[in-house]
């Protein structure tokens, strides 16, 4: 069972709801697929056993066989190339703009002109956290896009005989369509605000977009504020459930310090409903 924890935006409550269903399940995997911000290991603790660096390919241009043509820099749709032709003679390329498609290289009509090679920009850490077998991905800060970076460590780790938890970026960004893909429910955590139910409403048009089931979870829940309940029922969408406003609970937040313990009959009953539902 393949289960991803997202929201419309940071700062819901996401890794908390995400990292107490990781420890409320019997057999469970988590992938921290946040990579631009990956918090989980505040709350889990793993003991990381190794570090994978992650590389993906740019382009280097050898301009002693460029034509400067301007074929790769037309072809770039995220204007990481700048070709100066004569006089210059130069081929200025930004990294940081880069996403590694590969159009460059193949538009590239010179053989040698311009290659593909491995630069990092990112790494793995795996280990565990108890019985949970942990799994971050980490983009180097100021590069453009995790999402190939997430592709590949669902690929290469997610374990399909395990209860799998991703933690996905927030928003609606490509980097929470790719952790999003293919799991067997998604998990949609808001808080009840405006703002909150704002996002909440992207995010119910994504998952409902992409056809995958889903049901809420309301985090800092206050009895007397039905908004993210007054939205769900006319949606018809299951409120999984409600984790209460706590000042207790946001002190220990802080200090990296989960209620799994006042909380985990909830979570398992959680998993449970989410198992019926799929």
């Amino acid at each position: 069972m393949k289960i991803a924890v997202t929201s419309g935006k940071g700062g819901t409550g996401k890794t908390t709801i995400a990292t107490m269903l990781a420890k409320a399940a019997e057999n469970a995997q988590y992938l921290d697929c946040d990579a631009e911000e990956p918090n989980g290991k505040f709350f889990l603790k793993p003991e990381i056993e190794k570090t994978i660096p992650y590389t993906e390919l740019v382009p280097k241009i050898n301009e002693d066989r460029c034509t400067f043509c301007e074929k790769c820099a037309d072809a770039c749709a995220y204007k990481a190339l700048v070709v100066m032709g004569k006089p210059l003679n130069k081929v200025m390329f930004f990294d940081e703009l880069c996403h590694s498609c590969g159009a460059c290289a193949y538009v590239c009509p010179v053989e040698g002109a311009l290659v593909e090679i491995e630069q990092e920009v990112g790494l793995f850490n795996v280990g565990k956290a108890g019985n949970i077998d942990f799994v971050e991905g980490v983009l180097n800060i100021g590069e453009a896009s995790a999402t190939r970076l997430i592709a590949t460590m669902k690929k290469r780790f997610m374990n399909d005989k395990k209860t799998v938890i991703l933690d996905s970026p927030p928003g609606t960004s490509c980097s929470v369509v790719e952790t999003i893909d293919g799991v067997d429910f998604v998990v949609l955590v808001s808080e009840p605000t405006p703002f909150g139910l704002s996002d909440l409403r992207l995010t119910v048009e994504l998952v409902r977009d992409m056809g995958l089931p889903f049901g809420i979870v309301i985090n800092k829940a206050e009895k007397e504020n039905s908004l993210i309940d007054d939205y769900a029922k006319k949606e018809n969408i299951e409120i999984l459930y409600r984790l209460e406003f706590s000042r207790q609970i946001a002190e220990g937040y802080s200090k990296g310090i989960l209620p799994f313990d006042k909380y985990a009959g909830d979570f398992k009953k959680v998993l449970k409903r989410i198992e019926e539902l799929i």
